[in-house]
């Protein structure tokens, strides 16, 4: 996949950071997100480096992915994945703690192919565009940490995420970013979720190169036990 209106360092980057790390990709972005008018939010999401608060306070944990399958990036080469990258990293953390697991499907599904997955995130991006969710959302009533993982795709995650966190009120949660990548680490996931999850704390997140999520065990444990979320 090709854009002759991009120049060859947008197109490398974007083909490099794209099909890495989550479900078969992974890259945040940077862009305003606007809220569901149907959604009543108020005040504005903070970052924080504070302690995880205790299990008795903290609320149950939801664990929100999406991942996508089909011909992924393997270092700098292409490989066909079963199991996209970031759901393999959603269900270790999900068979390390105690948590509620929630997949954000594209009722629109991505393609097998990945130049034509590219070019479709671009086209997302540069519209600012939020694609539609196949299921009905979860309630997110009782939990008081949101885990939001997603592969990171031209730096920032998919827009399918913005779609997520806009439809719902995340004010008193903690919210930590979780990415699967070829480059671009958590990307801009801190900064977008801040704007689009308003009164909610985003804390500290993990990020995990796609081509060594299946061995990436004991840096999820260390990450969960930074944090506060207790293992099994």
């Amino acid at each position: 996949m090709t854009r002759t209106d991009r120049l060859p360092a947008r197109r490398t980057l974007l083909r490099a950071a794209l099909l890495t790390g989550a479900a078969a990709m992974t890259t945040p972005a940077l862009a305003a997100c606007t809220g569901d008018p149907d959604r009543q939010t108020s005040g504005q999401a903070t970052t924080s480096t504070a302690p995880a608060p205790s299990s008795k306070t903290r609320g149950k944990i939801l664990l929100a992915y999406f991942s996508r399958t089909g011909e992924n990036y393997y270092y700098g080469d292409r490989t066909d994945l079963k199991t996209g990258n970031t759901e393999v990293l959603a269900r270790k953390i999900h068979d390390m703690i105690d948590c509620d697991l929630y997949q954000i499907e594209a009722a629109d599904p991505y393609p097998h192919n990945y130049d034509a997955t590219v070019q479709r995130n671009v086209r997302e991006q540069d519209t600012d565009a939020r694609p539609a969710i196949k299921d009905r959302l979860p309630d997110l009533t009782g939990y008081g940490t949101i885990l939001l993982a997603s592969p990171i795709w031209n730096v920032r995650a998919p827009m399918i995420m913005t779609t997520f966190t806009d439809r719902l009120d995340f004010r008193g949660k903690t919210v930590h970013p979780v990415t699967t990548y070829a480059m671009s680490g958590l990307g801009t996931t801190e900064r977008d979720y801040a704007a689009s999850c308003p009164g909610a704390t985003i804390a500290a997140g993990l990020a995990v190169q796609g081509e060594k999520v299946k061995d990436a065990d004991t840096e999820v444990e260390a990450w969960l036990r930074r944090i506060g979320l207790p293992t099994r």
